[in-house]
């Protein structure tokens, strides 16, 4: 049954993905820690496991046989993610699991809170 669970969550975050450009951080780490249990060091990880091949490819082809992928951006993006996920990936395991997940609660409410208020 679990296993079940786990492919809803993964069409829900791959519906919002594709509408929305989110699924990993604002649908599948809050799901995975607040409904399954994991810390939240094991559901960045398993996230993070998940999104290449789904939402990377499919997703981002759609977008691109759209007109709506701007390669010249997204290489140099991709490069400085690359570098950036190898550095996070690092010094995240010095924090407490508590530390990490408010700091991410912290980051989607200052993010949030930009959206609704900014013009």
């Amino acid at each position: 049954m679990t296993q079940v669970l786990y492919v809803v969550l993964g069409v829900v975050a791959g519906i919002c993905g594709g509408m929305f450009g989110i699924g990993g951080g604002a649908i599948l780490i809050p799901a995975l820690v607040l409904i399954f249990g994991l810390t939240q060091h094991q559901a960045q990880g398993t996230t993070l496991a998940i999104l290449v091949p789904p939402i990377g490819l499919l997703a981002a082809l759609r977008y691109y046989q759209s007109g709506n992928v701007k390669l010249s951006i997204a290489a140099f993006v991709c490069v400085g993610f690359l570098v950036g996920g190898l550095i996070g990936a690092n010094i995240v395991h010095n924090f407490s699991d508590l530390l990490l997940k408010r700091m991410f609660g912290v980051f989607f409410l200052l993010v949030s809170l930009q959206m609704i208020f900014s013009k």
